[in-house]
Protein backbone atom coordinates (compact mmCIF):
# COMPACT_ATOMS: atom_id res chain seq x y z
CA UNK A 1 0.00 0.00 0.00
CA UNK A 2 1.33 3.31 -0.77
CA UNK A 3 1.29 6.56 1.32
CA UNK A 4 -1.63 8.00 -0.62
CA UNK A 5 -3.81 5.17 -0.35
CA UNK A 6 -2.89 4.85 3.03
CA UNK A 7 -3.22 8.62 4.07
CA UNK A 8 -6.56 8.80 2.12
CA UNK A 9 -8.10 5.61 3.46
CA UNK A 10 -7.40 7.02 7.81
CA UNK A 11 -8.64 10.42 6.15
CA UNK A 12 -12.24 11.25 7.06
CA UNK A 13 -12.75 15.09 6.71
CA UNK A 14 -10.91 15.73 3.45
CA UNK A 15 -10.25 19.32 1.21
CA UNK A 16 -11.02 18.75 -2.34
CA UNK A 17 -9.76 21.85 -4.38
CA UNK A 18 -10.09 21.78 -8.40
CA UNK A 19 -7.91 24.23 -10.29
CA UNK A 20 -9.48 26.06 -13.39
CA UNK A 21 -7.33 23.95 -15.81
CA UNK A 22 -8.75 21.01 -14.43
CA UNK A 23 -12.08 21.67 -15.51
CA UNK A 24 -11.18 23.77 -18.85
CA UNK A 25 -11.49 21.63 -22.14
CA UNK A 26 -8.95 21.69 -24.85
CA UNK A 27 -11.26 24.73 -26.58
CA UNK A 28 -11.12 26.38 -23.28
CA UNK A 29 -14.87 25.74 -22.75
CA UNK A 30 -15.95 24.39 -19.24
CA UNK A 31 -15.56 20.50 -19.98
CA UNK A 32 -18.39 19.13 -18.21
CA UNK A 33 -17.56 15.42 -18.45
CA UNK A 34 -15.15 16.53 -15.83
CA UNK A 35 -17.58 18.11 -13.48
CA UNK A 36 -19.36 14.67 -13.52
CA UNK A 37 -16.10 12.80 -13.01
CA UNK A 38 -15.39 14.71 -9.57
CA UNK A 39 -19.30 14.65 -8.58
CA UNK A 40 -19.03 10.67 -8.74
CA UNK A 41 -15.73 10.75 -6.97
CA UNK A 42 -16.56 13.11 -4.05
CA UNK A 43 -20.34 10.80 -3.95
CA UNK A 44 -17.71 7.57 -3.87
CA UNK A 45 -15.71 8.92 -0.86
CA UNK A 46 -18.79 10.26 0.87
CA UNK A 47 -20.53 6.59 0.42
CA UNK A 48 -17.05 5.42 2.47
CA UNK A 49 -17.75 7.68 5.30
CA UNK A 50 -15.60 10.70 4.59
CA UNK A 51 -16.66 14.35 4.65
CA UNK A 52 -15.49 16.36 1.70
CA UNK A 53 -15.45 20.45 1.41
CA UNK A 54 -14.63 21.79 -1.68
CA UNK A 55 -12.97 24.53 -3.13
CA UNK A 56 -13.63 24.69 -6.74
CA UNK A 57 -11.71 27.36 -9.32
CA UNK A 58 -13.32 27.66 -12.55
CA UNK A 59 -15.91 30.53 -13.14
CA UNK A 60 -13.77 32.37 -15.47
CA UNK A 61 -13.59 29.16 -17.98
CA UNK A 62 -17.99 28.91 -17.21
CA UNK A 63 -18.03 32.14 -17.83
CA UNK A 64 -16.79 32.04 -21.09
CA UNK A 65 -18.02 28.95 -21.98
CA UNK A 66 -21.98 30.82 -21.44
CA UNK A 67 -21.06 34.05 -23.03
CA UNK A 68 -19.24 32.16 -26.27
CA UNK A 69 -16.53 34.75 -26.31
CA UNK A 70 -12.91 35.76 -25.10
CA UNK A 71 -12.95 39.19 -25.89
CA UNK A 72 -10.85 41.45 -23.98
CA UNK A 73 -7.69 39.15 -22.60
CA UNK A 74 -6.33 41.85 -21.13
CA UNK A 75 -9.42 43.55 -19.33
CA UNK A 76 -9.66 42.99 -15.16
CA UNK A 77 -13.32 44.17 -15.21
CA UNK A 78 -14.30 42.13 -18.30
CA UNK A 79 -12.91 38.81 -16.41
CA UNK A 80 -14.43 39.80 -13.46
CA UNK A 81 -17.80 40.08 -15.59
CA UNK A 82 -16.78 36.68 -16.45
CA UNK A 83 -16.70 35.25 -13.47
CA UNK A 84 -19.99 36.59 -12.10
CA UNK A 85 -21.41 35.13 -15.30
CA UNK A 86 -19.48 32.14 -14.62
CA UNK A 87 -20.22 31.30 -10.97
CA UNK A 88 -23.49 30.29 -11.81
CA UNK A 89 -23.04 28.29 -14.65
CA UNK A 90 -20.22 26.51 -12.74
CA UNK A 91 -22.95 25.90 -9.53
CA UNK A 92 -25.66 24.61 -12.26
CA UNK A 93 -22.95 22.14 -13.28
CA UNK A 94 -22.44 21.10 -10.23
CA UNK A 95 -25.76 20.91 -8.79
CA UNK A 96 -27.14 18.95 -11.61
CA UNK A 97 -24.15 16.02 -11.30
CA UNK A 98 -24.44 15.91 -7.59
CA UNK A 99 -28.20 15.39 -7.99
CA UNK A 100 -27.29 12.16 -9.84
CA UNK A 101 -26.53 11.14 -6.64
CA UNK A 102 -28.70 12.37 -4.66
CA UNK A 103 -26.43 15.57 -2.58
CA UNK A 104 -27.53 18.58 -2.23
CA UNK A 105 -24.76 21.43 -2.98
CA UNK A 106 -23.99 24.91 -1.24
CA UNK A 107 -21.84 27.60 -2.48
CA UNK A 108 -19.73 30.02 -0.52
CA UNK A 109 -17.98 32.83 -1.92
CA UNK A 110 -14.84 34.25 0.38
CA UNK A 111 -11.48 36.32 -0.19
CA UNK A 112 -8.36 35.98 2.23
CA UNK A 113 -9.57 38.71 3.99
CA UNK A 114 -12.40 37.02 5.32
CA UNK A 115 -10.49 34.81 7.32
CA UNK A 116 -8.41 37.73 8.97
CA UNK A 117 -11.70 38.71 11.31
CA UNK A 118 -12.12 36.33 14.02
CA UNK A 119 -16.03 36.85 14.09
CA UNK A 120 -16.19 36.07 10.11
CA UNK A 121 -14.46 32.81 10.36
CA UNK A 122 -15.91 31.73 13.33
CA UNK A 123 -19.42 32.13 11.51
CA UNK A 124 -17.89 30.52 8.19
CA UNK A 125 -16.59 27.51 10.37
CA UNK A 126 -20.12 27.13 11.94
CA UNK A 127 -21.42 27.19 8.38
CA UNK A 128 -19.18 24.54 7.25
CA UNK A 129 -20.07 22.43 10.05
CA UNK A 130 -23.99 22.57 9.63
CA UNK A 131 -23.82 21.96 6.32
CA UNK A 132 -21.91 19.05 6.59
CA UNK A 133 -24.10 17.78 9.41
CA UNK A 134 -26.84 18.38 7.03
CA UNK A 135 -25.51 16.02 4.55
CA UNK A 136 -24.76 19.02 2.04
CA UNK A 137 -21.78 19.22 -0.02
CA UNK A 138 -20.20 22.89 0.38
CA UNK A 139 -18.23 24.45 -2.86
CA UNK A 140 -15.90 27.15 -1.93
CA UNK A 141 -14.69 29.94 -4.37
CA UNK A 142 -12.46 32.94 -4.25
CA UNK A 143 -15.27 36.20 -4.78
CA UNK A 144 -13.70 36.57 -7.78
CA UNK A 145 -15.73 39.58 -9.07
CA UNK A 146 -14.38 41.59 -5.80
CA UNK A 147 -11.30 40.53 -5.31
CA UNK A 148 -8.27 40.25 -7.93
CA UNK A 149 -6.00 37.95 -5.68
CA UNK A 150 -6.71 34.97 -6.97
CA UNK A 151 -5.95 36.50 -10.71
CA UNK A 152 -1.79 37.69 -9.49
CA UNK A 153 -1.17 34.76 -7.35
CA UNK A 154 -3.25 31.00 -7.59
CA UNK A 155 -4.85 32.31 -4.32
CA UNK A 156 -7.54 29.63 -4.68
CA UNK A 157 -4.72 26.89 -3.72
CA UNK A 158 -4.09 29.37 -0.10
CA UNK A 159 -8.18 29.61 0.18
CA UNK A 160 -7.94 25.28 0.15
CA UNK A 161 -5.48 25.49 2.59
CA UNK A 162 -6.98 27.93 4.91
CA UNK A 163 -10.29 26.31 4.24
CA UNK A 164 -8.72 22.89 5.77
CA UNK A 165 -6.74 24.46 8.29
CA UNK A 166 -10.36 26.51 9.32
CA UNK A 167 -11.93 22.85 9.63
CA UNK A 168 -9.67 21.06 10.86
CA UNK A 169 -9.51 19.19 8.02
CA UNK A 170 -7.31 15.70 7.56
CA UNK A 171 -5.89 15.87 4.29
CA UNK A 172 -5.81 18.77 1.30
CA UNK A 173 -6.40 17.29 -1.95
CA UNK A 174 -5.42 19.54 -4.56
CA UNK A 175 -6.87 18.57 -8.55
CA UNK A 176 -3.94 20.03 -11.26
CA UNK A 177 -3.79 18.91 -14.76
CA UNK A 178 -0.38 17.03 -14.20
CA UNK A 179 0.00 13.87 -12.48
CA UNK A 180 1.96 15.75 -9.24
CA UNK A 181 5.11 17.23 -8.84
CA UNK A 182 8.20 16.39 -11.23
CA UNK A 183 11.76 17.29 -10.59
CA UNK A 184 11.35 19.03 -13.82
CA UNK A 185 8.84 20.43 -16.14
CA UNK A 186 7.30 17.35 -17.73
CA UNK A 187 5.43 19.32 -20.47
CA UNK A 188 9.83 20.82 -21.37
CA UNK A 189 11.51 17.64 -20.41
CA UNK A 190 10.99 14.17 -21.73
CA UNK A 191 12.89 12.60 -19.18
CA UNK A 192 11.11 14.88 -15.82
CA UNK A 193 10.51 12.12 -12.73
CA UNK A 194 7.71 12.03 -10.96
CA UNK A 195 8.44 12.63 -7.09
CA UNK A 196 5.57 10.75 -5.29
CA UNK A 197 6.25 11.61 -1.86
CA UNK A 198 7.50 14.60 -0.48
CA UNK A 199 8.70 15.01 3.46
CA UNK A 200 10.90 18.11 3.53
CA UNK A 201 9.86 20.94 1.50
CA UNK A 202 12.35 23.18 2.18
CA UNK A 203 15.31 21.36 0.25
CA UNK A 204 12.71 20.35 -2.07
CA UNK A 205 12.57 23.89 -3.08
CA UNK A 206 16.17 24.01 -4.03
CA UNK A 207 16.20 20.81 -6.02
CA UNK A 208 12.76 21.13 -8.47
CA UNK A 209 11.41 23.34 -10.80
CA UNK A 210 8.62 25.15 -9.61
CA UNK A 211 8.05 27.73 -11.79
CA UNK A 212 5.25 28.41 -14.88
CA UNK A 213 1.58 28.78 -15.03
CA UNK A 214 -0.40 27.40 -17.31
CA UNK A 215 -3.36 28.75 -19.64
CA UNK A 216 -6.53 29.33 -17.22
CA UNK A 217 -4.81 28.38 -13.91
CA UNK A 218 -3.08 31.18 -12.26
CA UNK A 219 -0.45 29.47 -9.53
CA UNK A 220 2.29 27.53 -10.77
CA UNK A 221 3.58 24.71 -8.26
CA UNK A 222 4.99 27.64 -6.13
CA UNK A 223 1.62 27.94 -4.96
CA UNK A 224 0.97 23.92 -4.23
CA UNK A 225 4.03 23.93 -2.26
CA UNK A 226 2.86 27.12 -0.05
CA UNK A 227 -0.39 25.30 0.50
CA UNK A 228 1.50 22.04 1.18
CA UNK A 229 3.40 24.24 3.83
CA UNK A 230 0.16 26.06 5.18
CA UNK A 231 -1.45 22.55 6.08
CA UNK A 232 1.60 20.66 6.89
CA UNK A 233 2.10 23.31 9.91
CA UNK A 234 -1.53 21.93 11.50
CA UNK A 235 -0.54 18.58 10.85
CA UNK A 236 -2.32 18.08 7.67
CA UNK A 237 -0.58 15.99 4.74
CA UNK A 238 -1.29 17.48 0.86
CA UNK A 239 -2.11 15.38 -2.15
CA UNK A 240 -1.47 16.66 -5.03
CA UNK A 241 -3.27 14.46 -8.25
CA UNK A 242 -4.45 15.05 -11.88
CA UNK A 243 -8.07 15.82 -11.98
CA UNK A 244 -8.48 15.48 -15.67
CA UNK A 245 -7.50 11.50 -14.80
CA UNK A 246 -10.92 9.53 -14.39
CA UNK A 247 -11.69 7.95 -10.92
CA UNK A 248 -8.23 9.11 -9.72
CA UNK A 249 -8.88 9.32 -6.42
CA UNK A 250 -11.23 6.50 -5.76
CA UNK A 251 -8.66 5.06 -7.41
CA UNK A 252 -5.86 5.78 -5.27
CA UNK A 253 -8.15 5.17 -2.12
CA UNK A 254 -8.27 1.54 -3.99
CA UNK A 255 -4.67 1.19 -3.81
CA UNK A 256 -3.52 2.52 -6.80
CA UNK A 257 -0.17 4.57 -7.20
CA UNK A 258 -0.49 8.21 -8.51
CA UNK A 259 -0.10 11.96 -7.90
CA UNK A 260 2.67 13.11 -5.19
CA UNK A 261 1.60 13.32 -1.11
CA UNK A 262 3.34 15.86 1.01
CA UNK A 263 4.03 14.67 4.42
CA UNK A 264 3.26 17.50 7.92
CA UNK A 265 6.71 18.50 9.43
CA UNK A 266 6.97 15.48 11.89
Amino acid sequence: MGKATEILGRSRKIVIKIGSNVLAGADGNMDRAVVEDIAAQVAELRARGKQVVMVSSGAEVSGVSAVGVWSRHGDMNYKQAMCAVGQVELMMAYKEFFARHDAIVAQLLLTRANFRDRSTTLHMRNTLFTLIDEGVVPIINENDSVSIDEFDSGDNDRLAALTANLWNADLLVLMSDIEGLYDKSPKEHADARLISEVSDIASLRQSVETGGKSSFGTGGMDSKIDAAEAVGEYGAPLLLVCGKSPGVLVRIADGEDGGTIFLPRA
